[in-house]
């Protein structure tokens, strides 16, 4: 989880070292240092975010798997059953 949202707030900087760099002013300007923890906060939100979004599928997948499991379970019962009475 904590290297998702590195990875993101990582992220933010290097956009933010990007944008300055494409408007080729300097990079630790005094008055424009605020943007960079701006854009680090919003990259790691979006980590935070990403980081939900693949907890909450892999919770979804984990409770359709032991569905099918389970389902697959009474069928091969059944077939068994209908093998034995035949």
């Amino acid at each position: 989880m904590v290297h998702r949202i590195a990875f993101w707030s990582t992220f933010g900087l290097a956009v933010r070292f990007w944008q300055v760099g494409i408007e080729m002013r300097p990079f630790f300007n005094k008055e424009s240092l605020w943007a960079y923890p701006v854009y680090a906060l919003g990259g790691a939100s979006f980590g935070w975010w990403l980081q939900g979004v693949d907890d909450r599928q892999a919770a979804t997948l984990s409770e359709r798997k032991a569905f099918l499991m389970e389902k697959r379970a009474r069928k091969a019962q059944r077939d068994a059953d209908e093998g034995a009475s035949s």
